[in-house]
């Protein structure tokens, strides 16, 4: 057997095993099959997610599954205007004997096991909690207690608060720019899962949806090697590599791509954020996205699917059309595609 021979056997197994992830996964969250489709792509891909909806739309118990179905340790902490970057590490008592104790705090607890943490309402955290999360992020290891801890199998979900705007503070381009989606989660639009959701004491009890996904899906500690076979098996012709090239044209100068949206003035309408990681970032994700489809080649339809959550929350508009929301980057995408022709 040739050595690409052997490299396919071992992607179709693995296919197989994503596939059964998204299937145990979604037995816990219903009416969620393209968010469970995104989180499978980052997983393999071994990028961080931010999630965005509305309270009670099962953004945790998404999580919670994943982790069930993932296999390894899941972690959580709560974003509050008074965390400090230390509650990330440790925390400090009195003990019944009136003496002080420190103990490891969230993402030590786990140590090395750790392959999902949760940081909910990200926004309410200061800005120096971003910064060390951003070396945990981008480094998977943090210094603590003299020595340091390295976290290879982790991959960091966090959620914004999006309807109080007292007492947060919004993630810096840095910050955002680690994640490698931005995923939006919103309440099913299916009637039948609407009525299940509400009416069907099933899905009322999150423990008993976590208990019926059962043993994990596959190993964790191996995604590394499997993202590394993905990346290096699924090609991307001249052609494609040149579409993907002209679309980074279009955002990074809208203008001169001929981009048009009404009653926006395109020229100097990007600010920044459609770096070369960014694409480095959407191309990863959508080598994933093929693969998962049976392909060992991109091909336009992979990079569109994925083109919204991994670059749009990267790009940075002037600060009178920032106030519209995300929407104008978004449309700013979409004429972007409009505008430039798919080989």
């Amino acid at each position: 057997m040739t050595d690409t021979a052997a490299t396919d056997a071992v992607l179709a197994d693995w296919r197989a095993k994503a596939q059964q992830f998204e299937m145990r996964v979604a037995r816990a969250v219903i009416g969620q099959s393209r968010v469970i489709r995104l989180v499978t792509i980052a997983i393999f891909a071994r990028g961080h997610v931010l999630l965005e909806g509305d309270v009670g739309v099962g953004k945790t118990t998404l999580l919670r599954a994943v982790a069930r179905a993932l296999g390894g340790a899941y972690s959580r902490i709560e974003g509050t205007v008074d965390l400090m970057p230390s509650d990330l590490i440790y925390h400090t008592y009195l003990a019944d004997d009136g003496r002080p104790r420190v103990e490891p705090g969230p993402v030590l607890r786990q140590a090395e096991n750790l392959s999902i943490f949760f940081f909910n309402e990200i926004n309410r955290a200061r800005p120096q909690v971003h910064s060390l999360l951003l070396r945990l992020m981008a480094e998977r290891s943090v210094s603590a207690f003299n020595r340091e801890y390295s976290f290879p199998a982790l991959q960091v979900f966090a959620d914004r608060n999006l309807v109080e705007r007292e007492e947060t503070f919004e993630l810096p381009a840095a910050a955002r720019d680690r994640f490698l989606m931005e995923i939006s989660m919103k309440t099913p639009s299916d009637e039948s899962v609407r009525r299940a959701l509400i009416f069907d004491p099933r899905y009322h009890d999150v423990d008993r949806l976590l208990d019926d996904i059962g043993e994990p899906a596959f190993d964790y500690r191996s995604l590394a090697s499997v993202a590394e076979l993905i990346q290096n098996r699924v090609a991307a012709s001249e052609t494609l590599e040149a579409y993907v090239t002209k679309l980074w044209e279009a955002l990074l100068d809208p203008y001169a791509a001929g981009v048009t949206l009404p009653d926006v003035e395109m020229r100097g309408l990007v600010r920044g954020g459609a770096s070369p990681r960014g694409l480095a970032f959407l191309v990863r994700a959508a080598r994933v996205r093929a693969w998962l489809e049976g392909r060992d080649a991109l091909t336009p339809e992979d990079i569109r699917e994925i083109f919204l959550e991994t670059m749009a929350h990267r790009i940075f508009v002037d600060p009178i059309y920032a106030m519209r929301g995300d929407d104008i980057v978004r449309d700013l995408c979409r004429a972007a595609f409009a505008t430039v022709p798919a080989p």
